[in-house]
């Protein structure tokens, strides 16, 4: 790998790119780089398997707008118009017409002051659902953060994954483990778990010499990728049943899952 290609792959544009974070300009320089260099189409293409299993984190739902109905409500507002009375000659028509004219405009007067004070209080509304959506926009922005951080781990290449099947107690269970030793990061995305009686639990242990490291618990409603304690110079990773809530010491006669790390 030339040092032109290896310099872009580090500057994090194609992670950026990956989820829509690039200005027109970069975005036309990673397509060109994508087309012309196959070390970077093959990033990009573990870039989006990675992706994958971030996209499995809670996602967030931008709010729906409302309020539609404060220009329907103008729309409907009457337009009154007031003929001229100055084609009247004598006093007491045009006395008549002004009074007329006043019954109506106090009418109307009345009719515009509650729209007024109907349109104030929508635009109250209005404001609130502002303020909400620029709350769910910082939320959006940290949750964006969060996945290119960890798109970022899993792309490292100090970052090994190890595939953890299930023994004969098991047939279906299936994680994947990120391990870096350089940073002092795990990750592990629970694929699958099978059913377990409410009594009891899966635990992930890490065998380090000549003892079994605790490093938590994997629920059924944790299928997603989620970080799990380090594990200085672990030798194992081991997977089994425990009662509810898990145990200090691990039942290794329960033990259902192990990959070697070494």
């Amino acid at each position: 790998m030339n040092e032109k290609i290896a310099t872009f792959l580090n500057s994090g544009l194609l992670e950026k790119y990956l989820i829509g974070e690039t200005t027109p300009a970069n975005t036309e320089m990673v397509e060109s780089y994508i087309e012309r260099y196959p070390e970077v189409q093959n990033a990009y293409n573990t870039l989006q398997h990675n992706l994958e299993i971030i996209a499995k984190t809670n996602a967030v739902e931008a709010p729906k707008h409302i309020l539609n109905n404060i220009l329907d409500e103008l729309d409907d507002t009457p337009v009154i118009k007031l003929n001229s009375t100055s084609k009247y000659k004598k006093w007491y028509k045009f006395s008549i017409a002004a009074s007329i004219a006043a019954f109506i405009f106090a009418g109307t007067s009345i009719y515009f002051y509650d729209q007024t004070q109907k349109l104030k209080q929508d635009t109250v509304v209005v404001d609130e659902e502002i303020f909400d959506l620029r709350g769910d926009i910082e939320k959006n922005r940290k949750a964006l953060d969060d996945v290119m951080r960890q798109l970022l781990k899993l792309n490292n290449p100090e970052t090994a994954k190890y595939i953890i099947n299930g023994n004969e107690r098991a047939k279906d269970l299936k994680t994947v483990a990120y391990i870096n030793p350089k940073e002092k990061t795990s990750m592990i995305d629970v694929v699958s778990l099978p059913e377990l009686p409410e009594e009891q639990c899966y635990q992930i242990w890490a065998e380090v010499q000549d003892k079994m490291v605790n490093l938590g618990i994997l629920n059924e409603t944790d299928r997603k990728l989620m970080s799990i304690p380090y594990a200085e110079n672990a030798l194992a990773l081991k997977i089994t049943i425990e009662n509810k809530g898990g145990n200090k010491i691990a039942s290794l006669e329960n033990e259902v899952a192990e990959i070697s790390l070494q």
